[in-house]
């Protein structure tokens, strides 16, 4: 058929016809009768020239044309006609113009010739868009043919209509096509022998959709345009409101947003005292029920959160010969792994306390540990550098030799189980993609002491020797894109942690018994929260809960943190009567 093969559709816009004008359109109909004085009815005069746009508002960047013809386009998609057709008439401004109008009319009526001839009228500069626009309105007279059995016609449009204009070529010989096979024309699940029975025509409804997303919006206002700038406007209002944390949280047309502090957890609501040495280690359980905590008494714990948010001791797991390092929980949360400083991993049982399996490294120490998302095998750190996976009986399936770890590291594992992520020496993280078998780095100028990995995978948080935290995004080449400052480490591993609702907060343990908590996108401190009278090793930030944070310290307490207004509980290992667990094998 000769021409350029082009079947690349011009940008369209996203948005749909309004419900108003669409309704009771089908093929072989006409509009529905609308309110009088409306947009269709009225066939209302040419719009203006953008040119001459009057601009009002105190900035001075609103043009009254484009303003009243979207409430106008609000009034119809909620029904209210009537106002709709009023508003064009008393302001003079009509949401589309006698072209437009007529185009749809024509569209209603199936006058296919009359609406191409239209539409070279409405004066629209892309003549690509003019042309695309026009396949879609003959290529529905072409299939309107065929679905009446008229072929003759639908061969003449397809011949002197459609290959005429020298686009969508592939598209073109389709067609073709279905004159020679009809029911290579009919939708899935069609099963009529008679070609009569078949519709391959899309209705003029969904035509008129089609037309909508291609045609600029000065020419069709996209539908519920006022109601995407309102909802556009409350979004980033919030989105600039540093103490947003609450799904909850009402957001009022009537004035802008803007919340207070008491959306952060800035209050002691617990405090946790069966530990009998330091705490170093916890976190919350992927449901949000469970908080576990590891200590230098060489117990781990597994903490039961009830629906008031009042925790209880549910087990105390006993077992390891050394201070237990680090807890990880499957995504299931029905398992917990508890590693020992350059000893062992064990795996519990979280409903009953019982020790399931024991993992060792012959003659070396495990460092870290963390589970693969299938729940099948974990992965952990061993002091010789390397790292190994084994399924849940101990049975190695892979190691990788080498500095891929160093003796105090944490260890992630991204939720598609693709890339391990650990520190591999004193200023570098390493971002293992076991399936392509292919190695990055994170480089930093001063020592690593912790990092942790966002829900989402896409945002690293590392905490370094100098007393700075930074957050590094993961997408693309690894990159630096916020730094928090305020909180003092000299000696210890301090840990932070994503939290709050969209993890839009950071959280820092810090040596001077405070707990620091920072707005991740702005980086301004937003709390400093005293109490404890030791150290902060590590916080963890309910996943479930955004109005609660948990803190580990070495006064051997732990604290759970909650919005202003409850009275602070006292919880110790003994009150609820739940036995230790020996984890002895």
């Amino acid at each position: 058929m000769g021409g350029v093969e082009d079947d690349n559709e011009p940008a369209s816009k996203r948005m749909k016809l309004s419900s108003a004008v669409l309704r009771g359109l089908s093929n072989g109909s006409s509009c529905r009768e609308s309110a009088s004085g409306s947009s269709i009815d009225l066939m209302a005069r040419p719009l203006p020239s953008e040119g001459g746009d009057e601009i009002f508002g105190s900035k001075g960047v609103i043009r009254r044309v484009e303003f009243v013809r979207i409430i106008a386009e609000a009034l119809y998609s909620l029904g209210y006609e009537k106002s709709g057709a009023h508003l064009e008439q008393e302001s003079g401004i009509s949401l589309h113009s006698a072209e437009v109008n007529q185009l749809m009319q024509q569209i209603a009526d199936g006058l296919w010739d009359e609406s191409v001839v239209t539409l070279q009228k409405i004066g629209i500069p892309e003549e690509s868009v003019v042309k695309y626009a026009s396949f879609l309105l003959l290529e529905q007279k072409f299939l309107e043919f065929l679905d009446q059995g008229k072929i003759m016609d639908a061969l003449k449009t397809l011949r002197t209509k459609i290959t005429p204009l020298q686009i969508k070529l592939s598209r073109v010989r389709e067609l073709s096509s279905y004159i020679v096979s009809p029911s290579l024309g009919a939708p899935v699940g069609s099963h009529s022998k008679n070609s009569g029975d078949i519709s391959r025509a899309k209705s003029r409804s969904k035509l008129l959709e089609e037309l909508q997303n291609l045609l600029p919006p000065a020419v069709m206002i996209p539908e519920r345009r006022l109601e995407h700038l309102v909802e556009q406007a409350l979004v980033l209002q919030r989105a600039a409101c540093v103490f947003h944390n609450s799904v909850d949280k009402e957001m009022s047309l009537y004035t802008d947003h803007q919340c207070g502090k008491d959306q952060l957890p800035s209050q002691t609501l617990q405090i946790l005292q069966a530990h009998t040495d330091e705490v170093w280690f916890l976190q919350f359980s992927h449901n949000g029920r469970y908080l576990a905590s590891s200590s230098s008494d060489r117990t781990a714990i597994i903490w039961e959160v009830d629906e008031n948010g009042t925790f209880s001791l549910k087990h105390k797991l006993a077992g390891h010969q050394k201070p237990i390092a680090s807890v990880s929980w499957s995504h299931d949360d029905r398992q917990l792994l508890t590693c020992g400083v350059e000893e062992t991993v064990r795996r519990w049982d979280v409903s009953s306390g019982e020790c399931l399996h024991v993992y060792e490294k012959t003659g070396h120490g495990i460092i870290s540990c963390g589970w693969l998302p299938s729940g099948n095998s974990i992965i952990y750190g061993v002091n010789d550098r390397s790292i190994c996976m084994c399924d849940l009986d101990g049975r190695e399936l892979e190691c990788w030799k080498g500095p891929r770890t160093l003796k105090i590291s944490d260890l992630e594992i991204t939720n598609d189980g693709r890339q391990i992520i650990s520190i591999c020496k004193e200023t570098a993280i390493l971002l293992l993609d076991r399936e392509a078998r292919a190695e990055r780095f994170i480089e930093e100028s001063q020592a690593i002491t912790s990092f942790a990995l966002s829900k989402d995978n896409r945002f690293l948080l590392v905490n370094l020797l100098n007393q700075e935290i930074h957050l590094w995004s993961l997408q693309g080449d690894p990159r630096i894109i916020a730094k928090y400052k305020g909180h003092k480490r000299t000696r210890f591993v301090i840990r932070s942690c994503f939290g709050g609702l969209n993890q839009a907060f950071i959280a820092s343990g810090s040596e001077d018994s405070q707990v620091y908590v920072w707005h991740k996108g702005t980086g301004d401190l937003v709390k400093a929260l005293p109490g404890h009278s030791g150290a902060i090793n590590c916080v963890s930030w309910n996943p479930k809960n955004h109005h609660m944070l948990a803190s580990a310290s070495d006064d051997r307490t732990i604290r759970i943190w909650g919005l202003n207004g409850l009275s602070t509980r006292h919880q110790n290992g003994q009150s609820n009567g739940i036995h230790i667990c020996n984890g002895s094998t």
